[in-house]
């Protein structure tokens, strides 16, 4: 019975709302950019090119948090941006990551995810509401490295790819079941009352810390090269 109990409490302190302002949400939007360093700096395990600059936007979730005894859960805050007309990247949202499921499993681990979007549609539905992987949009592993850029090319047809770090590895990963949704309240720690995630995309926004403009910023560097 302590397994389990163990296990809600830590999916319930994960939804619990921050005790402070901001703090969490910069802390969150800084080990955010190191997942993207640690995916990207090493090009032999990167996104591939092509797929990061065509990308329609690009969500980071560290630390998604997966525990059960039988019935499980996955719970995860992370941030997305979206990539404008004119090629530049917005300031990110904050969003949450949730998913259940129903099996003999048993411990808590611990992953980073990214989701590379192809399309605006899957932005769309979690602007609007609760989005679905899988069920919403198709969902794909990601390839990863250079030698996946050329056999990838005529086949990257999934409107959003997935990826996945435990254990220090980046892999792509299915993630079907798992739902998206807009962390209203992190927005508005962050941004001010009443910030909408449209408006955070399309720069009606003012005071972004420096770690929510350092997200911006990677995604512009990796984007540009």
């Amino acid at each position: 019975m302590r397994p389990i109990l163990a296990a809600l409490a830590l999916l319930a302190a994960l939804s619990a709302a921050p005790a402070h302002a901001g703090a969490v949400e910069n802390q969150r939007a800084a080990e955010a950019v190191k997942v993207l360093d640690q995916l990207m700096l090493v090009p032999e395990q990167s996104i591939p090119e092509r797929l990061l600059r065509d990308a329609y936007a690009v969500a980071v979730i560290p630390g998604v948090v997966k525990a059960g005894l039988v019935v499980g859960g996955r719970h995860g805050r992370g941030l997305i941006s979206v990539r404008g007309a004119d090629g530049t990247w917005s300031y990110p949202s904050f969003i949450t990551l949730t998913g259940g499921s129903v099996g003999f499993q048993a411990g808590v681990q611990s992953t980073d995810v990214i989701l590379v979007f192809r399309t605006q549609r899957g932005v769309d539905n979690i602007v609007h509401g609760k989005f679905t992987l899988g069920a919403d949009a198709a969902v794909a592993a990601g390839p990863l490295g250079r030698r996946a850029e050329a056999s990838t090319d005529a086949q990257l047809k999934a409107e959003i790819y997935s990826y996945s770090r435990s254990r220090g590895l980046f892999a792509g990963v299915a993630l079907d079941g798992a739902v998206l949704s807009i962390d209203h309240r992190s927005n508005q720690r962050v941004y001010g009352a009443n910030t909408t995630p449209r408006a955070i995309f399309e720069g009606r926004v003012s005071g972004a810390s420096d770690a929510l403009v350092d997200f911006r910023d990677r995604l512009e560097e990796y984007t540009a090269r």
